[in-house]
């Protein structure tokens, strides 16, 4: 019998669980820190997207990895939500922040990526919510619903509040089973 590589082995059991998953498993490549948010928008949420980033740098100490829109150009919001939703779902980005004038196609896009939940939040009650209760990792905001000076205190809220576990935990894994049966199918 010829001797097997486990490196070999590795590589392909990892072959076959991204295809049966249809998503990239973090690597030693790809694993970033704890510190990483991914943001994206598009064109109606690309100046409230620039400020957010400046809030996460320069008052939160995160680092930021920015899946688009860069100009005020037409592109479609459900491309840069996937963007998002697939950075904070391979591991690569601890959360995702996400804006587009309301902030609902958005939120609907990313929560189709396996592993998201993401939470269109309005006010300090629903972004606490989102995270103590839901787990939440992706934020949607409406660039036309929440003013700069609200969107970066959710922000601020959503990237420093903790999931509560307890009693929550048991719902949170029941939202997850649904991803892994086919979204309820």
């Amino acid at each position: 019998m010829a001797d097997v590589d486990p490196s070999e082995v590795r590589r392909v059991v990892r072959e076959v669980v991204e295809k049966a998953l249809g998503v990239e498993l973090p690597t030693a490549a790809h694993v970033v820190s704890p510190r990483r948010v991914a943001i994206g928008s598009d064109h109606g949420g690309y100046e409230l997207k620039e400020t957010l980033k400046r809030t996460i740098v320069d008052d939160l100490g995160l680092e930021v990895h920015d899946c688009g829109t860069h100009s005020t150009d037409p592109v479609d919001y459900p491309d840069v939500a996937a963007a998002v939703a697939r950075e904070v779902a391979s591991g690569r980005a601890a959360r995702g922040i996400i804006v587009d004038a309301a902030g609902i196609g958005s939120t609907m896009a990313a929560n189709k990526i396996a592993g998201v939940r993401c939470a269109l939040c309005h006010d300090d009650v629903t972004v606490v919510n989102s995270r103590e209760h839901n787990d939440a990792n992706v934020l949607a905001l409406g660039a036309r619903v929440v003013n700069r000076g609200l969107a970066a205190r959710l922000v601020r809220l959503f990237l420093s509040t903790s999931f509560g576990g307890g009693r929550h935990e048991r719902r949170v894994q029941k939202i997850m089973a649904l991803d892994r049966s086919g979204r309820g199918a």
